[in-house]
């Protein structure tokens, strides 16, 4: 960082560039941060600001969760002599997410059939924490899923939360984006509950006024924002084709 500093210095002598001021004036703030011991991600940053911090890939302004690995035992009852302390010393440093968990465990049911780690799940009453870690890993690097399905495979696609609708149909090809009309939508939840797209769009119509935005399953302009579970069919049309 303090060459970074330097660096600026020198082009401020020859450019009256306003943004080398601002990243002066951020770099500075990181440097007394980490001279204070403090974690970066814990700072008051603007928006201006964080555009420039993520230039420099910084290791303490990464989102951070905490792994506690417990033996079995301790998991499967939910206590450990550590976990109190862990938990304290947490909430002092910016109160991230704890999640406890098994390796041993994990390692046992990796190596089981499904079904066997299933039931040995049941008779044991505990459950693998992957998918907690999973869910929480991508909430704290503020990405979520929507998913594409056809007639031969469904897809999970990763955004960013407060993605707009033809930015996510950008991820998975750029004419998507391009050629945007509009993006069916049901969700993850709905479907699970209801069994099938049909039955989605059926509960849908007996909604209120018998539209498809009255009820589960919606049609969205540009302005929607895609949310996490979303399940969704995009229409689009580019120069040469049609409706897709």
């Amino acid at each position: 960082m303090e060459r970074k500093i330097e660096d600026l210095e020198k082009s401020m002598k020859r450019s009256n560039d306003k943004q080398l001021k601002i990243e002066h004036e951020c770099c500075l703030r990181v440097k007394a941060s980490l001279q204070e011991g403090k974690d970066v991600r814990l700072g008051d940053w603007k928006a201006a600001d964080i555009e420039i911090l993520n230039s420099f890939q910084l290791l303490t302004a990464k989102p951070v969760v905490y792994l506690v690995n417990m033996n079995e035992k301790d998991y499967q009852r939910k206590k450990n002599k550590f976990l109190p302390k862990i938990h304290a010393w947490v909430q002092e440093h910016g109160g991230e997410p704890i999640i406890p968990f098994s390796c041993v465990l994990e390692r046992n049911l990796a190596d089981m059939p499904p079904d066997e780690a299933a039931k040995y799940c049941e008779e044991n009453k505990v459950q693998s924490g992957l998918p907690k870690i999973i869910k929480t890993g991508f909430a704290a690097i503020n990405l979520i899923y929507f998913f594409t399905a056809g007639p031969d495979e469904v897809k999970c696609w990763q955004i960013r939360r407060q993605t707009k609708a033809p930015q996510a149909a950008g991820a998975i090809h750029t004419d998507f984006e391009r050629g945007f009309i509009c993006a069916e939508v049901m969700k993850f939840e709905d479907l699970k509950e209801l069994g099938t797209e049909s039955a989605v769009k059926r509960a849908s119509c007996q909604k209120g006024s018998g539209s498809k935005a009255a009820g589960k399953y919606k049609q969205e302009g540009k302005t929607y924002v895609v949310q996490d579970g979303d399940i969704i069919f995009f229409k689009f049309n580019v120069s040469g084709g049609g409706k897709k």
